[in-house]
């Protein structure tokens, strides 16, 4: 297992499949694994004419289209590292990401993005554009270097080469950066690959942003190291207007999202119903917990299986999921069982816990990182006692189907009594006409810390504080129920449709008089 490469796997898949659908740009064009594999041998050819080495990083900044992915696996082809990034970055994000990355060259779309040109110009980092103008040329870099395949058929690649380069969206400090290399990325696309026995007959849509594991490493690259196929949405990200109609013509199988994405897709569902739906072998839901009553209406109206999972970043996406029907029940409000890594519940003392006690979940394996990128105080707390921390408390149940309670940062400690906003989460969510919601913990005089939650009621729908205490009162033990409830059409949420409950508590207790709540703390 240590000798897996990314690399290897597509160039084994391209070799197995040549001629099958390996990507497609909804209504545009299509190519099969062999085209694919020559574009980025070509594209890498390019990198390597322009000075990158083994090494290098290259950040990269597109929305969902195949130069994205060409550019992406060329970067890696070519030994160096890819630091995606997120295209809607203000010109400061850029720079941060940009200098923390040390990155080399950054690689832009033909129409450009103005705040990524400004930042890499002032940290004197040269830019360039890359366009695949159609599915017969090849890749073209503004630069205009000369390609030499040799060049690239001369490399290596190495298990051990970092391949790619991320930031967490920490739900409390600075963001932290995650080396993650060819055998981490190989280990996780066939942990991927092996939980949903994904087969080359296999067909996804991409609806989450590729500068995210969630998206890259579960929906794109598990999919083509299979032999199946991937279509990326015409407007290059996720439109619930286009969905359906792009599942059902390329034959879509399964799809991966976060949970703020299945209840759009519900809500669109509800309103405006599609003629017929693809048959589905399951849907897939991570990143977030998925409320029980929302599982069971996706369920309900697209009569698949819904699959939790659970992953990080650090662990190059999967850690744990719930798995396919033939292979056993899927539980709403569990995680699942880990998948191809050794799982643990830890005390503080590093002891072991027995099944239904709570504790930090703890992994290791091939797919986690060897360590944060200059952040020895970082790796201090994350690596102890041989594992890594992922700093969620959850616990085993008797079938060993893994229960997170939430982060260990983010549980609200109530006068002593510490309460899970997951738990939270999923009675709101119960309520019939509330279509999202999140509780969060904020200071209190009297307790230390109180809980509030925010809610959007469901469209048409008018909702009022006290229905939502009432419903809540009659579902939750007494002291966990929201003490304030704040109506609102909208949540503050990150780039991959997280909703971080630190921000939304600074963001609501914002519109609160400051003289009635202390200052919110980190």
């Amino acid at each position: 297992m240590a000798t897996v490469t990314l690399t290897g796997l597509l160039n084994k898949a391209a070799a197995e499949f040549p001629n099958r659908r390996a990507l497609s740009v909804s209504g545009k064009f299509d190519l099969t694994h062999a085209q694919l594999k020559h574009l980025i041998d070509h594209a890498a050819s390019l990198l390597v004419a322009s000075g990158i080495l083994p090494g290098d990083v290259v950040a990269l900044t597109f929305p969902n289209t195949v130069e994205l992915v060409i550019m992406f696996l060329a970067v890696i082809r070519c030994r160096a590292t890819a630091a995606p990034l997120n295209s809607a970055y203000t010109a400061e994000e850029f720079e941060f990401y940009l200098s923390d990355s040390e990155s080399k060259i950054l690689l832009i779309p033909g129409e450009g993005i103005k705040a990524a040109e400004a930042a890499a110009s002032k940290l004197n980092i040269p830019f360039v554009s890359a366009i695949l103008p159609d599915e017969n040329s090849k890749m073209t870099l503004s630069s205009n270097p000369d390609s030499n395949l040799d060049s690239v058929h001369q490399l290596v690649n190495d298990p051990a080469d970092v391949s790619l380069f991320l930031h967490t969206s920490g739900t409390t400090s600075r963001p932290k950066g995650v080396p993650l290399t060819q055998l981490n990325l190989g280990t996780s696309v066939l942990n991927i690959k092996s939980v949903y026995e994904l087969t080359e007959s296999d067909s996804t849509v991409i609806v989450l942003p590729l500068f995210h594991v969630h998206g890259l490493l579960a929906g794109l690259l598990s999919s083509l190291v299979s032999g199946a196929s991937v279509t990326l949405p015409a407007a290059g990200r996720f439109s619930a207007s286009t969905f359906w109609t792009d599942m059902i013509k390329y034959n879509a199988t399964w799809y991966t999202a976060v949970p703020t994405i299945h209840q759009i897709i519900l809500d669109r569902h509800e309103s405006k119903p599609e003629a017929e739906y693809p048959k589905l072998r399951f849907i897939r839901s991570c990143s977030a917990s998925l409320a029980p009553s929302i599982l069971e209406r996706l369920e309900a109206a697209f009569g698949a299986a819904v699959l939790e999972a659970y992953a990080m970043t650090e662990a190059s996406h999967l850690m744990a999921s719930n798995p396919l029907p033939s292979s056993g029940p899927h539980k709403a409000g569990a995680v699942g069982k880990p998948v191809g890594q050794e799982m643990a519940i830890l005390n503080e003392q590093g002891e072991v816990q027995p099944p239904n006690s709570n504790g930090e979940v703890c992994i290791r394996g091939l797919n986690v990182t060897k360590g944060y990128k200059n952040n020895p105080e970082a790796n201090k707390s994350a690596f102890q006692f041989g594992w890594f921390h992922t700093g969620d408390i959850g616990y085993f149940d008797s079938d060993g189907y893994l229960h997170l309670v939430g982060r260990i940062k983010e549980l609200i400690n109530r006068g002593g009594e510490k309460i899970s906003p997951i738990e939270v989460d999923a009675v709101l969510l119960g309520h019939p006409n509330v279509a999202q919601a999140v509780a969060f913990g904020v200071p209190d005089e009297k307790y230390g810390e109180e809980i509030n939650c925010a809610v959007i009621p469901r469209e048409g729908v008018s909702l009022e504080e006290a229905d939502i205490t009432q419903y809540c009162k009659k579902n939750l033990a007494s002291f966990k129920v929201p003490k304030k409830v704040f109506i609102t059409d909208s949540l503050p949420k990150t780039a991959t449709g997280k909703i971080q409950r630190r921000i939304v508590a600074e963001h609501f207790l914002a519109q609160v008089s400051a003289a009635k709540v202390p200052k919110f703390g980190a």
